[in-house]
C-alpha cells in the first residue's frame, strides 16, 4: 500500500523500521544532537534517554506500518546535498480511513533547517495521500508557539491551494500531560489538483 522509498529532487525516504535504521545512530541524533532540545519543545516526544527508546520507537514505526495506521519515513538528503546519506530527520503520515484525511508529521534536525526540504517532502506525502490514497483531505498543524513550522507550513499550504482553518483549543497533549492549542491547515485533494495541474508526479 505504501511505497517502501521514494526520491524527490533531493531527498531519499526509507521506513522507519528497525531493520532499515541503525538504532545506535538514531539514538545518537535523539539524544545529543546539536539543538535536540529545541528540535522537541514542540513535538510529542522528548530527547530519547537510552537507545531501548529508539528502538521502540523504529518498533512502533513498523507496527503502524503493518497495520496501515501510518507509514513513517527517515529522510536522507540525496547525493549532491550537505550532508548526503545522512538521516535529517523523519516524516510521516497518519491515515484516518473513516475520515478519508491524512495527517502530515516532521521533524529535522538543526543543521537541515532552512533548506525548503519541508515544501519538498510535503509534495510528496500529498500526492501519497491523494494519487496513491485516494484520499479526500491533508492536515497539518503546529504549536501556537512554533514560528518557524508557521512559515514553511504556510508557504506550501499555500502553493497546494489549500487554507490555514484556524486555531482549535486545548487539542494537543504535552509530555507533561498538560494540553495545549495547535493551528491547523487543509488541503483538499480538488484543491491540490488545480493547484498543481493534476499532481506532481513524484511517486
Amino acid at each position: 500500500m505504501f511505497p517502501e522509498t521514494f526520491e524527490t529532487e533531493r531527498l531519499r525516504f526509507e521506513p522507519r523500521w528497525p531493520e532499515r535504521v541503525d538504532v545506535h545512530e538514531l539514538y545518537d541524533i535523539c539524544s545529543n544532537d546539536p539543538g535536540i532540545d529545541e528540535i522537541t519543545e514542540y513535538v510529542s516526544w522528548s530527547p530519547h534517554e537510552t537507545p531501548k527508546e529508539t528502538a521502540e520507537f523504529l518498533e512502533r514505526g513498523r507496527t503502524k506500518w503493518d497495520d496501515r495506521e501510518a507509514a513513517g519515513y527517515v529522510i536522507r538528503p540525496r547525493e549532491g546535498e550537505d550532508g548526503a546519506g545522512e538521516i535529517a530527520g523523519m516524516t510521516g503520515i497518519g491515515l484516518k480511513w473513516d475520515r478519508r484525511t491524512a495527517v502530515l508529521g516532521l521533524w529535522l534536525r538543526k543543521w537541515f533547517w532552512g533548506r525548503g526540504y519541508s515544501g519538498e517532502r510535503a509534495a510528496a506525502l500529498c500526492e501519497l495521500a491523494f494519487d496513491r490514497l485516494d484520499l479526500e483531505i491533508v492536515v497539518v498543524s503546529h504549536h501556537p508557539k512554533n514560528e518557524q513550522s508557521e512559515r514553511a507550513i504556510g508557504k506550501y499550504v499555500d502553493r497546494f491551494g489549500g487554507r490555514r482553518e484556524g486555531r482549535l483549543r486545548n487539542t494537543l497533549l504535552d509530555l507533561d500531560g498538560g494540553v495545549a492549542d495547535e493551528v491547523r491547515y487543509s488541503i483538499s485533494q480538488a484543491e491540490w489538483r488545480e493547484a498543481t495541474d493534476g499532481g506532481t508526479d513524484i511517486l
